[in-house]
This record gives structure tokens, C-alpha cells and sequence, in this order.
């Protein structure tokens, strides 16, 4: 095999796969990237075993070929490489020279015979939407998944689409994230829960172009994201997911509306007093036409006032600064509305049309 690439082109091809190589593993082949250039395109494919990514990456084939090759050591030795052409040249012992100007490098291949390549999915219900649409949907709920396999299904996301209706979801026992996006078409329904490790290495590949289109096929075991030159296949994580409509309620006693970049940069002030780990709440009292912002440490306390809409009773409410940071910063919208029932109860930020919802628990203030 014989293959001459830009650099440029390998290591964008490189990176793109390395989302898919363990980083512990018994099995050594899967510690590899396969390159595949036995047809007229040039294939690297990574697998393991949860998630696999395949791309086309352009370059020119001289000989045809395939060979697995040490990521890591692969991966290292192209980011290293000068600017320019990059010839690699496998010999039927499958010993890899990698060359570039003056540069060569010599590296033991494997045989791609024992490699696992990406799974066969039926391609029967899918659906599509814009790379921007979709890197935005897991921007904006990405962050409220379990970050430990206590229990597997908040390790995830669901997406649920009924009719022309794409609704993503994710929750840690702590808050619910959804978003709903409108779809151009009308599709099957499907519900199923993808692992957010899929869904951050995928928002990290995806170009986010409004015209660049990824196509989603869903089978009961799978789901495939196809975009650019790139396949990714996905396990999908076994399970019921919580029933989290009874835990939506448009029933409120509060109302309050208020500008959402003042409230964020007020939280984050107060966070200064907050040492990591410490779980101590930001108090909020809100009254008409102002909300107060306490918060007291072993650090020191702040005290600070916003101007607000308010719509029916007063409340005072504690929460994890964290929680309110990581919902308002992933909301676009220059003002916000925060809708809150009593101190115990879930407090909601949403939009009119619920195309996001936040629902965050309060921390009960003794």
C-alpha cells in the first residue's frame, strides 16, 4: 500500500477518528486505526466497541492496501510532521514507513483481519436536521447528564421524535434539560437514549454549518449520525427513561422576568466566594420589582440587587449557583422568564413556545 495525503487532510482525518480509540483496552487491536484503501477512497475507521467513527479522509492512492497502525504513535507522529506532503508506504510485512520532506519514520502495521469494523445498520428510520441545529441541541442540554454510571440512563440523552417534533432531554437527579426543536419533515417516532460520551464527541467533529445537513438512522440497538465524509455509529443505552412530563408543571405562584446576562454575571460574582465542593446555595428573595441575590461562605458573603418583572407572590428560594450558571449560559434569549411555586419546589426557566425548558430542584435553606 501506498498513500500520499496533505498533512492538513491526515490529521484532520486522524483527529476525527481518534474519538473512538479506548484509552484502556485488553483487545490491542482496538487500540489501532485502520486505513483502508483498498477501493478507490481512502477509509480510516476507529471502534470501540460503544462508539465507532469512520471518515473518508482525500488523499491519493499510489498502491492499494490496508493496514491498523498504533494510534496513539500514529497520531503523534503526524501531528509532529512539517507542513507538507505525507507519503505512506506499507510493505506486505505490513511494516509502515511514514515519510515527509526529511522526516521518516518506520512503525510495526497489523493486519486489518482482526479489526471490528463498524457494525451493519439498517437504514429504515431517520431523520435529519442542520449540523448547527443539532451542535446547538447538545450544547444546550449536554451538560445536565450524570456524570458517573450509578445509573446508566442519565448517562444519556433522550431523543424523542413524534411527527415533525425532535425533543432531546437529559437529566442528573438534580435538573431536567429539554430541548425541542421543529423538524422540516414529518417523521416515524422513535425514542431511544444515546450515551453523552456520543454526543460530545460528535457536537467536537460536527463542522456546525446551517447548510450542512446530518442524516440520523435509529434501529433498536444503533443509532448512526452521518455528516460530511464521516460515519459515526453508536450503541444505544438499554432502558425505560423516566417519565419526566410528571414532572413538568405549568401550575406558578411566581413569575419573574429579567435580564438574563445581569442575572448570570451576578451568579458568577457570587461564585468567587464559593470554594469548589462547597454546596453552599445562593439565596434569592424576590419582591416586586426586585430580586435580591445573597450569598454567605466561609470566604465571605455578597449581597447584590436586580431589577426585575414580578408577577404574583414574593418567594425566597436557595439553589446551587452551578445549576442556574450552567442553564442561562446556554440560553440565547437576552431576557428570561423564571417561573417558581414555594422554597421546596422545582423552579422552571423557559420560553413561550417551550421550545427549552430548565427545570432546576432548589437546596432547602435551614
Amino acid at each position: 500500500m501506498k498513500l500520499v495525503f496533505k498533512k492538513s487532510e491526515l490529521l484532520k482525518g486522524v483527529n476525527i477518528v481518534l474519538k473512538a480509540v479506548p484509552s484502556k483496552t485488553t483487545m490491542s487491536i482496538l487500540e489501532c486505526i485502520l486505513i483502508d484503501a483498498s477501493s478507490d477512497v481512502i477509509k480510516f475507521t476507529a471502534n470501540d466497541m460503544e462508539l465507532g467513527i469512520e471518515t473518508i479522509v482525500e488523499g491519493e492512492i499510489i498502491e492499494r492496501g490496508t493496514v491498523a497502525v498504533d494510534a496513539k504513535i500514529f497520531s503523534e507522529i503526524i501531528r509532529k510532521l512539517p507542513d507538507s506532503d505525507v507519503c505512506i508506504d506499507c510493505d506486505d510485512k505490513l511494516r509502515t514507513v511514514i515519510t515527509c520532506e526529511k522526516s521518516v519514520f518506520t512503525i510495526a502495521g497489523k493486519t486489518g483481519e482482526d479489526f471490528s469494523y463498524l457494525p451493519y445498520v439498517e437504514k429504515d428510520k431517520f431523520i435529519y436536521l442542520s449540523q448547527f441545529t443539532l451542535k446547538e441541541i447538545i450544547r444546550q442540554t449536554i451538560f445536565s447528564i450524570a456524570d458517573n454510571d450509578n445509573n446508566k440512563i442519565m448517562t444519556g440523552e433522550l431523543f424523542e421524535v413524534t411527527g415533525n417534533e425532535l425533543k432531546v432531554v437529559s437529566l442528573d437527579g438534580h435538573r431536567i434539560s429539554i430541548r425541542k426543536e421543529v423538524l422540516k419533515n414529518n417523521f416515524d417516532n422513535i425514542k431511544v437514549i444515546v450515551p453523552g460520551k456520543t454526543l460530545v464527541e460528535i457536537s467536537k467533529i460536527l463542522s456546525g454549518g446551517t447548510e450542512d445537513e446530518v442524516r440520523i438512522f435509529i434501529t433498536s440497538n444503533h443509532i448512526v449520525f452521518e455528516f460530511d465524509n464521516t460515519v459515526v455509529v453508536s450503541r444505544l443505552i438499554e432502558g425505560e427513561y423516566f417519565k419526566i412530563n410528571q414532572m413538568l408543571s405549568s401550575d406558578y405562584e411566581t413569575k419573574v422576568r429579567i435580564n438574563k446576562k445581569e442575572l448570570l454575571n451576578c451568579i458568577d460574582r457570587a461564585t468567587l466566594l464559593v470554594k469548589e465542593g462547597d454546596k453552599k446555595p445562593i439565596i434569592i428573595n424576590i419582591t416586586d420589582g426586585k430580586m435580591e441575590l445573597k450569598i454567605n461562605s466561609v470566604v465571605g458573603s455578597m449581597n447584590e440587587d436586580i431589577d426585575i418583572a414580578k408577577e404574583g407572590k414574593d418567594i425566597l428560594i436557595g439553589f446551587n449557583p452551578k445549576f442556574l450558571i450552567d442553564a442561562l449560559k446556554v440560553i440565547d434569549d437576552e431576557e428570561v422568564d423564571i417561573y417558581l411555586v414555594n422554597p421546596k419546589a422545582p423552579c422552571f426557566i423557559k420560553d413561550k413556545e417551550e421550545s427549552y425548558i430548565y427545570l432546576i430542584l432548589p437546596l432547602i435553606l435551614s
